[in-house]
């Protein structure tokens, strides 16, 4: 279900029923009468979802983390804030951006739609902007010709599979940041998806290198072997943005990682 259409939907029902109210209806009841419990539901609650709808819109919009594809730096179970300005205002419902703010960074932990079904969200890292040159080789991020630095830190272990995985810190433009690499895995990308400009991009057994379109950007989860991203299924266009996450704000199986993340 798309949650901002139905969101939009109901502020549109509440708030005719609010100005009808207002401007005609409450003048036609008999002194003293009770409101109709629908037109009192919907005064009532046209102010609270008119507030909701503007901040999901427009500021900050929750989301819940599904899958192990952005570990460490996501869990699965973590609740994070999406901040809908970062890139720019937009419409919603239509997602067109009217305002222009900021464009998204390498190294930006970022929501999106999902090019092959805009109906689902997804949360990816920003590696390639538009016009660059990533190469992924034997497991290492090269962009426009740069070894993009990392150092080896300890062992991570998974809580789900009790696997213990390499765990590095990796640097994207002054962004340091975890990621995991599974030395069993192989380099190749498996199950390559045809995809939009993926006539940009080459495979071979130990790397790919892509050529980011424009209005295009590069995606990888952190949990790098354990990630379906812009290696498999291509790249995000611009117009699938959402917006920028930055705030874990609840994980009910662990109270600690509140305000954990940046």
């Amino acid at each position: 279900m798309n949650f901002a259409l139905f969101l939009f939907l109901l502020l549109v029902v509440t708030g005719a029923v609010w100005a009808l109210e207002l401007a005609w209806l409450r003048r036609k009841r008999p002194e003293n009468a009770r409101q109709p419990w629908w037109i009192e539901y919907s005064v009532s609650f046209f102010p609270v979802i008119l507030v909701v709808f503007l901040l999901r819109s427009f500021v900050v919009e929750p989301f819940k983390i599904p899958s192990g594809s952005m570990i460490p730096t996501l869990q699965v179970g973590d609740f994070i804030l999406v901040n809908k300005f970062a890139y720019g205002i937009r419409l919603p419902i239509i997602n067109e951006k009217v305002i222009p703010i900021g464009e998204p960074k390498r190294g930006d932990v970022m929501v999106f739609r999902y090019p092959d079904d805009p109906s689902l969200d997804y949360i990816k890292r920003v590696v390639g902007l538009p016009g660059d040159r990533i190469e992924y080789r034997d497991k290492r991020l090269i962009i426009n010709g740069h070894l993009m630095p990392e150092r080896q830190i300890s062992d991570y272990l998974s809580k789900d599979t009790m696997q213990y995985y390499s765990r590095y810190l990796e640097k994207l433009d002054g962004v340091e940041h975890q990621i995991l690499i599974d030395s069993s895995a192989p380099a190749f990308v498996p199950q390559v998806k045809t995809f939009p400009f993926s006539r940009d991009c080459n495979y071979n057994a130990d790397s790919l290198v892509c050529k980011v379109p424009v209005g295009h950007y590069f995606v990888m989860g952190d949990n790098r072997d354990n990630s379906s991203d812009s290696r498999v299924w291509g790249f995000v266009p611009e117009a699938n943005i959402v917006g920028k996450a930055f705030f874990i704000w609840l994980n009910l199986n662990d109270l600690s990682r509140f305000g954990t993340f940046r």
